[in-house]
Protein backbone atom coordinates (compact mmCIF):
# COMPACT_ATOMS: atom_id res chain seq x y z
CA UNK A 1 0.00 0.00 0.00
CA UNK A 2 1.02 3.80 -0.45
CA UNK A 3 0.18 5.39 2.35
CA UNK A 4 0.02 9.71 2.89
CA UNK A 5 0.80 10.46 6.71
CA UNK A 6 -0.95 14.36 7.20
CA UNK A 7 0.56 15.75 10.65
CA UNK A 8 1.42 19.50 11.99
CA UNK A 9 4.83 19.08 12.39
CA UNK A 10 7.54 16.38 11.59
CA UNK A 11 9.86 15.45 13.70
CA UNK A 12 8.35 15.77 16.73
CA UNK A 13 9.81 14.21 19.75
CA UNK A 14 6.87 14.57 21.82
CA UNK A 15 4.83 12.79 19.21
CA UNK A 16 6.23 8.95 19.06
CA UNK A 17 2.92 7.72 18.46
CA UNK A 18 2.64 8.80 14.72
CA UNK A 19 6.07 7.55 14.66
CA UNK A 20 5.67 4.16 15.64
CA UNK A 21 2.42 3.76 13.31
CA UNK A 22 4.62 5.04 10.36
CA UNK A 23 7.46 3.03 11.65
CA UNK A 24 5.49 -0.11 11.68
CA UNK A 25 4.17 0.27 8.62
CA UNK A 26 7.35 0.15 6.74
CA UNK A 27 8.51 -2.53 8.45
CA UNK A 28 5.19 -4.17 7.28
CA UNK A 29 6.75 -2.90 3.76
CA UNK A 30 4.42 -0.54 3.00
CA UNK A 31 5.47 2.76 1.65
CA UNK A 32 4.67 6.12 3.53
CA UNK A 33 5.16 9.52 2.54
CA UNK A 34 4.92 11.78 5.47
CA UNK A 35 3.32 15.72 4.96
CA UNK A 36 3.49 18.05 7.40
CA UNK A 37 3.12 21.87 8.39
CA UNK A 38 6.14 22.79 9.88
CA UNK A 39 9.39 21.15 10.33
CA UNK A 40 10.65 20.33 13.77
CA UNK A 41 13.81 20.51 15.34
CA UNK A 42 16.25 18.14 13.40
CA UNK A 43 18.97 18.76 15.50
CA UNK A 44 17.67 16.50 18.31
CA UNK A 45 14.93 13.85 16.83
CA UNK A 46 13.91 10.19 17.56
CA UNK A 47 16.82 7.80 16.63
CA UNK A 48 14.03 5.82 14.24
CA UNK A 49 14.05 8.75 12.29
CA UNK A 50 17.54 8.74 11.49
CA UNK A 51 17.50 4.55 10.82
CA UNK A 52 14.24 5.30 8.68
CA UNK A 53 15.61 8.15 6.87
CA UNK A 54 12.21 9.72 8.04
CA UNK A 55 13.43 13.19 6.57
CA UNK A 56 13.52 11.91 2.74
CA UNK A 57 10.26 11.20 3.10
CA UNK A 58 8.73 14.05 4.42
CA UNK A 59 7.57 16.96 2.41
CA UNK A 60 6.90 20.38 3.87
CA UNK A 61 4.17 23.23 2.94
CA UNK A 62 6.45 26.51 2.65
CA UNK A 63 4.17 29.13 2.69
CA UNK A 64 5.47 32.66 3.05
CA UNK A 65 4.00 34.56 6.20
CA UNK A 66 1.75 37.51 4.86
CA UNK A 67 -0.40 37.68 2.54
CA UNK A 68 1.39 39.97 0.03
CA UNK A 69 4.61 37.73 0.14
CA UNK A 70 2.17 35.00 -1.03
CA UNK A 71 0.81 36.95 -3.88
CA UNK A 72 4.75 37.90 -4.94
CA UNK A 73 5.75 34.33 -5.22
CA UNK A 74 2.69 33.12 -7.20
CA UNK A 75 3.88 33.49 -11.15
CA UNK A 76 6.72 31.69 -10.42
CA UNK A 77 4.91 28.86 -8.52
CA UNK A 78 2.26 28.77 -11.16
CA UNK A 79 5.05 28.74 -14.31
CA UNK A 80 6.15 25.80 -12.67
CA UNK A 81 3.06 23.87 -11.62
CA UNK A 82 -0.02 25.15 -13.93
CA UNK A 83 0.94 23.44 -17.07
CA UNK A 84 0.73 20.26 -15.23
CA UNK A 85 -1.97 20.41 -13.34
CA UNK A 86 -4.24 23.55 -14.45
CA UNK A 87 -7.82 21.97 -12.81
CA UNK A 88 -6.48 21.55 -9.65
CA UNK A 89 -4.40 24.81 -9.69
CA UNK A 90 -7.38 26.99 -11.20
CA UNK A 91 -9.21 25.08 -7.91
CA UNK A 92 -6.99 26.10 -5.63
CA UNK A 93 -7.16 30.05 -6.58
CA UNK A 94 -11.19 29.77 -6.78
CA UNK A 95 -12.48 32.04 -4.44
CA UNK A 96 -15.52 31.93 -5.92
CA UNK A 97 -15.70 28.55 -6.36
CA UNK A 98 -16.05 27.75 -3.16
CA UNK A 99 -17.77 31.46 -2.26
CA UNK A 100 -20.30 29.67 -0.12
CA UNK A 101 -18.15 26.96 1.99
CA UNK A 102 -15.42 26.88 4.24
CA UNK A 103 -12.92 26.65 1.81
CA UNK A 104 -13.35 30.38 0.53
CA UNK A 105 -11.78 32.34 2.90
CA UNK A 106 -8.86 29.40 2.25
CA UNK A 107 -8.78 30.26 -1.00
CA UNK A 108 -8.84 34.07 -0.90
CA UNK A 109 -5.87 33.93 1.72
CA UNK A 110 -4.20 31.90 -1.03
CA UNK A 111 -3.41 28.78 1.96
CA UNK A 112 -5.18 26.62 -0.39
CA UNK A 113 -2.83 27.27 -3.47
CA UNK A 114 0.13 26.88 -1.00
CA UNK A 115 -1.19 23.82 0.80
CA UNK A 116 -1.73 22.04 -2.44
CA UNK A 117 2.35 22.68 -3.46
CA UNK A 118 4.13 19.63 -2.08
CA UNK A 119 1.64 17.34 -3.99
CA UNK A 120 1.36 18.85 -6.85
CA UNK A 121 5.24 19.24 -7.20
CA UNK A 122 5.21 15.47 -6.61
CA UNK A 123 3.30 14.83 -10.28
CA UNK A 124 1.65 11.56 -10.89
CA UNK A 125 2.01 10.48 -7.21
CA UNK A 126 -0.69 11.79 -5.39
CA UNK A 127 -2.82 9.03 -5.56
CA UNK A 128 -2.62 6.84 -2.36
CA UNK A 129 -4.14 3.74 -1.30
CA UNK A 130 -5.02 5.39 2.24
CA UNK A 131 -4.59 9.15 3.60
CA UNK A 132 -4.09 9.03 7.17
CA UNK A 133 -4.83 12.46 9.13
CA UNK A 134 -3.17 12.55 12.72
CA UNK A 135 -6.04 15.33 14.34
CA UNK A 136 -8.97 16.83 13.17
CA UNK A 137 -7.79 20.23 11.82
CA UNK A 138 -5.48 17.96 9.53
CA UNK A 139 -8.31 15.18 8.44
CA UNK A 140 -10.42 18.43 7.50
CA UNK A 141 -7.13 19.44 5.21
CA UNK A 142 -6.69 16.30 3.55
CA UNK A 143 -10.79 16.74 2.40
CA UNK A 144 -9.94 20.10 1.17
CA UNK A 145 -6.83 18.81 -0.92
CA UNK A 146 -9.05 15.72 -2.29
CA UNK A 147 -11.83 17.95 -3.32
CA UNK A 148 -9.41 20.05 -5.40
CA UNK A 149 -8.19 16.84 -6.79
CA UNK A 150 -4.66 17.50 -5.32
CA UNK A 151 -4.61 14.44 -3.33
CA UNK A 152 -6.32 11.11 -4.07
CA UNK A 153 -7.60 8.34 -1.96
CA UNK A 154 -9.25 7.10 0.74
CA UNK A 155 -9.74 9.87 3.76
CA UNK A 156 -8.52 8.15 7.61
CA UNK A 157 -8.42 10.84 10.76
CA UNK A 158 -7.62 10.32 14.09
CA UNK A 159 -9.02 12.41 16.72
CA UNK A 160 -6.23 12.29 19.86
CA UNK A 161 -7.17 14.88 22.39
CA UNK A 162 -6.97 18.64 22.10
CA UNK A 163 -8.96 18.80 18.22
CA UNK A 164 -11.78 17.49 20.00
CA UNK A 165 -11.72 19.34 23.31
CA UNK A 166 -10.99 23.43 22.86
CA UNK A 167 -10.66 23.32 19.26
CA UNK A 168 -14.49 22.81 19.59
CA UNK A 169 -14.77 25.08 21.70
CA UNK A 170 -12.52 27.68 19.83
CA UNK A 171 -14.38 27.11 16.32
CA UNK A 172 -17.56 25.36 18.00
CA UNK A 173 -19.30 22.02 17.36
CA UNK A 174 -20.06 21.90 14.15
CA UNK A 175 -17.10 22.13 12.34
CA UNK A 176 -15.83 18.88 11.43
CA UNK A 177 -19.50 18.35 9.91
CA UNK A 178 -18.32 18.29 6.49
CA UNK A 179 -15.32 16.31 7.52
CA UNK A 180 -17.55 13.74 8.78
CA UNK A 181 -19.66 13.72 5.98
CA UNK A 182 -17.28 13.24 3.31
CA UNK A 183 -14.37 11.63 4.99
CA UNK A 184 -14.01 7.58 5.03
CA UNK A 185 -13.21 7.17 8.77
CA UNK A 186 -12.32 7.70 11.98
CA UNK A 187 -10.43 6.50 14.51
CA UNK A 188 -10.41 8.11 18.15
CA UNK A 189 -7.76 6.78 20.29
CA UNK A 190 -10.00 6.33 23.52
CA UNK A 191 -13.84 5.20 23.88
CA UNK A 192 -14.44 8.40 25.50
CA UNK A 193 -13.43 10.32 22.33
CA UNK A 194 -16.01 7.79 20.27
CA UNK A 195 -18.94 8.74 22.70
CA UNK A 196 -17.81 12.68 22.14
CA UNK A 197 -18.23 12.15 17.91
CA UNK A 198 -20.88 10.06 18.31
CA UNK A 199 -22.44 13.55 20.36
CA UNK A 200 -21.13 15.87 17.75
CA UNK A 201 -23.37 13.67 14.88
CA UNK A 202 -20.55 11.44 13.25
CA UNK A 203 -21.98 8.23 11.59
CA UNK A 204 -21.25 5.56 14.35
CA UNK A 205 -20.48 2.96 10.87
CA UNK A 206 -17.34 5.25 10.07
CA UNK A 207 -16.12 5.23 13.52
CA UNK A 208 -13.52 2.75 14.79
CA UNK A 209 -11.37 3.45 17.81
CA UNK A 210 -7.69 2.63 17.29
CA UNK A 211 -5.46 3.08 20.34
CA UNK A 212 -1.84 4.22 19.94
CA UNK A 213 0.40 1.96 21.32
CA UNK A 214 4.45 1.69 22.26
CA UNK A 215 6.92 -1.46 21.61
CA UNK A 216 7.11 -2.98 24.79
CA UNK A 217 10.35 -4.64 23.34
CA UNK A 218 11.81 -1.52 24.10
CA UNK A 219 11.20 -1.78 27.53
CA UNK A 220 12.56 -3.68 29.71
CA UNK A 221 11.09 -4.40 33.51
CA UNK A 222 13.45 -2.78 35.37
CA UNK A 223 14.52 -5.33 38.98
CA UNK A 224 13.19 -4.30 42.06
CA UNK A 225 15.26 -1.47 43.95
CA UNK A 226 16.39 -1.47 47.81
CA UNK A 227 15.05 1.53 49.20
CA UNK A 228 16.51 1.29 52.61
CA UNK A 229 17.01 5.23 53.46
CA UNK A 230 17.76 5.86 49.38
CA UNK A 231 16.14 8.82 47.65
CA UNK A 232 13.06 8.39 46.18
CA UNK A 233 12.59 9.70 42.36
CA UNK A 234 9.52 10.69 40.93
CA UNK A 235 9.66 11.54 36.95
CA UNK A 236 7.31 13.22 34.54
CA UNK A 237 8.08 13.42 30.99
CA UNK A 238 5.89 15.68 28.76
CA UNK A 239 5.47 19.69 27.39
CA UNK A 240 5.52 22.68 29.74
CA UNK A 241 1.76 23.37 28.78
CA UNK A 242 -1.15 23.69 31.30
CA UNK A 243 -3.00 20.34 30.55
CA UNK A 244 0.39 18.52 31.72
CA UNK A 245 -0.78 19.58 35.04
CA UNK A 246 3.08 20.02 36.20
CA UNK A 247 2.46 23.01 38.51
CA UNK A 248 0.08 20.50 40.52
CA UNK A 249 3.11 17.99 40.64
CA UNK A 250 5.06 20.35 42.27
CA UNK A 251 3.13 21.80 44.99
CA UNK A 252 2.82 18.42 45.93
CA UNK A 253 5.87 17.30 46.36
CA UNK A 254 6.63 20.98 48.09
CA UNK A 255 3.62 19.29 50.54
CA UNK A 256 5.74 16.06 51.18
CA UNK A 257 8.07 18.63 52.22
CA UNK A 258 11.67 17.07 54.17
CA UNK A 259 9.98 14.58 55.93
CA UNK A 260 10.50 12.19 52.92
CA UNK A 261 13.82 12.07 50.94
CA UNK A 262 12.62 12.92 47.19
CA UNK A 263 14.10 14.14 43.93
CA UNK A 264 11.32 14.84 41.16
CA UNK A 265 12.72 15.33 37.69
CA UNK A 266 10.77 16.90 35.15
CA UNK A 267 11.89 15.86 31.45
CA UNK A 268 10.35 18.77 28.24
CA UNK A 269 10.17 21.84 27.45
CA UNK A 270 6.84 24.30 27.04
CA UNK A 271 5.32 27.54 27.61
CA UNK A 272 4.99 27.44 31.33
CA UNK A 273 8.66 26.95 31.58
CA UNK A 274 9.68 30.54 33.50
CA UNK A 275 6.40 29.93 35.59
CA UNK A 276 7.40 26.66 36.98
CA UNK A 277 11.11 28.18 37.58
CA UNK A 278 9.85 30.81 39.96
CA UNK A 279 7.16 28.34 41.49
CA UNK A 280 9.95 26.16 42.39
CA UNK A 281 11.68 29.27 43.70
CA UNK A 282 8.86 30.29 45.87
CA UNK A 283 7.75 27.29 46.97
CA UNK A 284 11.73 26.35 48.16
CA UNK A 285 12.08 23.03 46.42
CA UNK A 286 15.04 23.86 44.16
CA UNK A 287 16.68 20.68 46.22
CA UNK A 288 14.35 18.41 45.42
CA UNK A 289 12.56 19.29 41.68
CA UNK A 290 14.90 19.61 38.34
CA UNK A 291 13.65 21.02 35.03
CA UNK A 292 15.63 18.43 32.57
CA UNK A 293 14.40 20.51 29.54
CA UNK A 294 14.12 17.20 26.48
CA UNK A 295 15.88 14.50 26.45
CA UNK A 296 16.97 11.92 23.52
CA UNK A 297 14.88 8.69 23.79
CA UNK A 298 17.93 7.07 24.94
CA UNK A 299 18.10 9.13 27.77
CA UNK A 300 14.43 8.78 28.57
CA UNK A 301 14.76 5.08 29.06
CA UNK A 302 17.85 5.43 31.30
CA UNK A 303 15.72 7.65 33.35
CA UNK A 304 12.80 5.24 33.41
CA UNK A 305 15.25 2.83 35.03
CA UNK A 306 16.16 4.69 37.66
CA UNK A 307 13.21 6.21 38.87
CA UNK A 308 10.81 4.45 41.52
CA UNK A 309 7.29 5.74 40.25
CA UNK A 310 6.01 7.65 37.29
CA UNK A 311 3.83 11.31 37.74
CA UNK A 312 1.90 12.45 34.92
CA UNK A 313 -0.91 14.99 36.67
CA UNK A 314 -2.85 16.07 33.67
CA UNK A 315 -6.11 18.45 33.61
CA UNK A 316 -8.32 20.11 31.69
CA UNK A 317 -6.70 23.40 30.92
CA UNK A 318 -8.96 27.19 30.98
CA UNK A 319 -9.11 27.05 27.11
CA UNK A 320 -10.49 23.27 27.35
CA UNK A 321 -7.67 21.38 26.11
CA UNK A 322 -7.49 17.68 27.01
CA UNK A 323 -4.94 14.87 26.98
CA UNK A 324 -5.52 12.03 24.43
CA UNK A 325 -4.29 8.98 26.41
CA UNK A 326 -0.44 9.52 27.55
CA UNK A 327 2.26 7.44 25.87
CA UNK A 328 4.44 8.36 28.58
CA UNK A 329 2.08 6.74 30.56
CA UNK A 330 2.28 3.03 28.94
CA UNK A 331 5.93 3.82 28.73
CA UNK A 332 6.23 4.30 32.59
CA UNK A 333 4.05 0.40 32.85
CA UNK A 334 5.92 -1.09 30.37
CA UNK A 335 8.74 -0.42 32.57
CA UNK A 336 6.93 -1.45 35.34
CA UNK A 337 6.66 1.45 37.33
CA UNK A 338 3.97 2.32 39.60
CA UNK A 339 2.05 5.80 38.44
CA UNK A 340 0.12 8.45 39.41
CA UNK A 341 -2.32 10.18 37.49
CA UNK A 342 -5.27 11.96 37.49
CA UNK A 343 -8.97 11.06 36.09
CA UNK A 344 -8.48 12.55 32.88
CA UNK A 345 -9.70 11.79 29.30
CA UNK A 346 -8.96 8.10 28.38
CA UNK A 347 -6.46 7.95 31.19
CA UNK A 348 -8.89 5.45 33.54
CA UNK A 349 -8.79 3.49 30.27
CA UNK A 350 -5.25 2.55 30.94
CA UNK A 351 -4.69 2.74 34.46
CA UNK A 352 -7.09 0.40 36.79
CA UNK A 353 -7.11 2.66 39.80
CA UNK A 354 -5.69 0.34 42.74
CA UNK A 355 -4.33 -2.04 40.22
CA UNK A 356 -1.67 -0.64 38.30
CA UNK A 357 -1.64 2.63 39.62
CA UNK A 358 -3.37 5.58 41.47
CA UNK A 359 -6.03 7.72 39.62
CA UNK A 360 -7.01 11.42 41.75
CA UNK A 361 -8.80 14.00 40.55
CA UNK A 362 -7.97 16.98 38.48
CA UNK A 363 -5.61 19.87 40.07
CA UNK A 364 -6.03 17.49 43.62
CA UNK A 365 -2.40 18.75 45.20
CA UNK A 366 -3.54 16.60 48.67
CA UNK A 367 -4.50 13.56 46.60
CA UNK A 368 -1.36 13.29 44.50
CA UNK A 369 0.76 13.80 47.97
CA UNK A 370 -0.64 11.56 49.64
CA UNK A 371 -0.64 8.79 46.56
CA UNK A 372 2.94 9.37 46.51
CA UNK A 373 3.35 9.16 50.09
CA UNK A 374 1.59 6.15 50.21
CA UNK A 375 3.58 4.53 47.53
CA UNK A 376 7.24 6.06 49.31
CA UNK A 377 6.08 4.34 52.43
CA UNK A 378 4.92 0.95 50.66
CA UNK A 379 7.61 -0.21 47.75
CA UNK A 380 5.93 -3.74 47.86
CA UNK A 381 2.66 -2.28 46.54
CA UNK A 382 4.27 -0.22 43.58
CA UNK A 383 6.29 -3.84 42.73
CA UNK A 384 2.83 -5.21 42.70
CA UNK A 385 1.47 -2.39 40.83
CA UNK A 386 4.12 -1.84 38.23
CA UNK A 387 3.99 -5.79 37.38
CA UNK A 388 0.34 -5.34 36.62
CA UNK A 389 0.65 -1.82 34.44
CA UNK A 390 3.37 -4.02 32.39
CA UNK A 391 0.64 -7.07 31.89
CA UNK A 392 -2.01 -4.57 30.78
CA UNK A 393 0.28 -2.74 28.23
CA UNK A 394 1.17 -5.68 26.83
CA UNK A 395 -2.05 -6.59 26.06
CA UNK A 396 -3.78 -3.71 25.30
CA UNK A 397 -1.33 -1.23 24.38
CA UNK A 398 1.03 -3.89 22.13
CA UNK A 399 1.96 -1.40 18.89
CA UNK A 400 3.00 -4.21 17.12
CA UNK A 401 -0.44 -5.82 17.53
CA UNK A 402 -1.99 -2.15 16.75
CA UNK A 403 -0.01 -1.91 13.90
CA UNK A 404 -1.05 -5.40 12.73
CA UNK A 405 -5.18 -3.83 13.14
CA UNK A 406 -4.29 -0.98 11.08
CA UNK A 407 -3.12 -2.63 8.37
CA UNK A 408 -6.17 -4.67 7.98
CA UNK A 409 -8.25 -1.82 8.70
CA UNK A 410 -6.43 -0.14 5.87
CA UNK A 411 -7.18 -3.18 3.76
CA UNK A 412 -10.60 -3.34 4.24
CA UNK A 413 -11.43 0.17 4.00
CA UNK A 414 -9.84 0.08 0.43
CA UNK A 415 -11.88 -3.18 -0.36
CA UNK A 416 -15.03 -1.08 0.60
CA UNK A 417 -14.48 2.45 -1.49
CA UNK A 418 -13.91 0.38 -4.12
Amino acid sequence: MRIAFLVDQFPSLSETFILNQITGLLDRGHEVDIYADLQGDTAKVHPDVERYKLLNRTYYTRMPLGRMRRIVAIPVLLFTNFSHHPLVVGRTLNPFKYKFSKYGEQAVLLRLFYSALPFLKRRNKRAYDIIHCHYGRNGMRGLMLRDTGALQGPLVTTFHGFDISNYLQKYGEHIYAHLFEGGDLFQPISELWKRRLLELGCPEDKIAVHRMGIDCTKFSCRPPKPRNNDCVQILTIGRLVEKKGVEYAIRAIAQLGKSRKIQYQIVGDGPLREYLEDLIIQLEVSDQVNLLGWKQQSEVLDLLQKVDILLAPSVTSQEGDREGIPVTLMEGMATGLPVVSTLHSGIPELIEDGISGFLVPEREVDGLAQKLAYLIDHPEVGLKMGRAGRAYVEKHYNINELNDRLVDIYQKLIEAVK
